[in-house]
């Protein structure tokens, strides 16, 4: 299998997967993607039904990393996926009733469906030095809005050859993401907080990929830039993964009929979650809709609902801060399969220029077959958390409540259909304690309070707190350092001089 740049108008380079995965983004900014879609039929989608989490995994990334082998791919994957990372099966599937499903991906170490990905890419990259004869070492900048983050450092902690800086908007995350990253083990690991929000972090990311200056230190050290934001392909193909676990699972135990199309719910800010499961749709999963739920800041829905992706509006910062986000990379992915490298180079030449773009009347129609956007506000997600608990007697955090409410929606607004829903929950209730509890109790915390948050959230609603998250009180913190937006250039150099 060979992948292309999103923006290679030409078709002019194509290389294989490892050297994909190494270089994280094309050097023409835009993203790697495969040449095809691999389909799946409904034979070797019966075949899979019986599979465990890892077999399953290493049969979908075979079909795209094709230059690695069946067997390298089968031991990272049980390595990824072990009981010593996920305390249940990687993803769990829960059932509210017999129209609503909750596919659960928060198990791992970090507590966020970002480890679902995040355990087996560092294993990748690693695979993938040995695949190319890559003799420098790698330096991963990340850009999170919270889970992302965590979830790299720990992936990528002590592994060799590799150092990892992370940045986060400081006051953009919630008080146990901070203690997370701010705690964070591992000699090969940085962290800074910037004063802006995350788009600043990633722009300013981007921005240092490419700046000659650091391109000509990075040589001299003998280093180069890689990334583990889901921009990275090798941090998207194993999110598809777990969109056929749970149809799969959903299927095993007769809650569908094989073959019968199910619709998903997806709360998502950087569209890399939501895209994986349109990858898993066109490679034959049964799916109908996508329903893509925004939060307060609706750049995503308001695009599905007019075809306008408009970044020029004010930015809100929420109780759902993954989801805090304007410039959605990963929607680039979309629009090239969609469209071609020619209209969607168009398109983003728009949004770095005029700051936002308008699909033609084609593309716009082939997202409405696919997707439906959806939005909630602070108090929408808020009640969404109410309801579930008090109905169902189940625990999301605030993110899951945005795909929550979305999901009620649209389930009311479309009573004749009688597709099962799958809602995708994101990250343990835990993680944002605070607004949880208060969405539960109408009583508010106070402000650095996180480990007493937990303790309160787990007396009132008779659950046990992660233990990941449990041992947080006795972390020491290891970085404190904040950055202007202008200053993260300068953090990178001096990380780089000092290795």
């Amino acid at each position: 299998m060979k992948y292309i740049s999103t923006r290679d108008i030409d078709k002019s380079v194509k290389i294989n997967s490892a050297e994909a995965i190494k270089k994280g983004i094309a050097d023409d900014g835009g993203l790697f993607m495969p040449c095809e879609i691999v389909k799946i039929d409904r034979n070797k989608l019966r075949q899979m039904q019986n599979m465990s989490y890892s077999e399953l995994a290493r049969d979908i990334l075979s079909l795209y990393l094709t230059d690695y082998s069946a067997e390298t791919l089968g031991k990272i994957a049980n390595k990824a996926y072990s009981k010593e990372n996920f305390n249940k099966s990687p993803a769990v599937l829960a059932k509210l009733d017999d129209k609503r499903y909750v596919l659960e991906l928060y198990h791992g170490p970090t507590s966020a469906f970002k480890d679902m990905a995040l355990q087996i890419m560092p294993l990748l990259l690693s695979e993938a030095f040995n695949i190319t004869g890559e003799r420098h070492d790698a330096l991963i900048l990340v850009a999170t809005s919270g889970d992302t983050g965590k979830a790299a450092l720990e992936g990528f902690k002590d592994i060799a050859k590799i150092d990892i800086t992370v940045f986060y908007p400081k006051d953009g995350v919630s008080d146990i993401q901070k203690l997370q990253m701010d705690s964070q083990e591992g000699n090969n690991v940085n962290v800074c907080s910037v004063a802006g929000n995350f788009d600043d972090c990633q722009t300013g990311v981007k921005n240092i990929f490419n700046d000659e200056e650091i391109k000509k230190l990075l040589k001299e050290k003998n280093m180069f830039f890689s990334s583990a934001n889901s921009i990275n392909f090798g941090r998207l193909i194993p999110q598809v993964v777990y969109y056929f676990y749970a149809y799969l699972e959903m299927a095993k135990k007769g809650d569908i009929n094989f073959g019968e199309n199910i619709d998903v719910c997806v709360p998502t800010g950087n569209f890399g979650n939501i895209f994986a499961g349109y990858m898993a749709k066109e490679m034959g999963l049964p799916v109908d809709k996508l329903i893509c739920a925004s939060n307060k800041n609706d750049v995503l829905a308001e695009f599905f609902n007019t075809g306008v992706y408009n970044r020029n509006r004010e930015f809100f910062t929420t109780m759902s801060p993954s989801m805090d986000i304007l410039i959605s990379s990963n929607l680039e992915r979309l629009l090239y399969l969609l469209s071609g490298a020619s209209e969607n180079s168009g398109y983003m030449e728009k949004l770095k220029t005029e700051g936002k773009y308008t699909v033609s009347k084609d593309i716009k129609d082939k997202l409405d077959s696919n997707f439906v956007g959806m939005a909630c506000d602070e108090q929408q997600t808020a009640t969404a958390i109410k309801k579930a608990f008090d109905k169902y007697n189940y625990l999301i955090d605030t993110h899951t409540a945005v795909a929550f409410y979305c999901a009620e929606k649209y389930i009311a607004d479309n009573s004749e259909k009688k597709n099962k829903m799958l809602i995708v929950s994101t990250a343990s209730a835990y993680k944002f304690a605070n607004d949880t509890y208060s969405a539960l109790t109408g009583s508010n915390i106070e402000k650095d309070s996180d480990i007493k948050a937990l303790e309160m959230l787990s007396e009132y609603t008779k659950t046990e707190i992660p233990a990941p998250l449990k041992q947080l009180k006795n972390k020491k913190i290891r970085f404190n350092n904040s950055v202007e937006i202008t200053q993260m250039k300068d953090f990178v150099m001096d990380f780089i001089k000092s290795n």
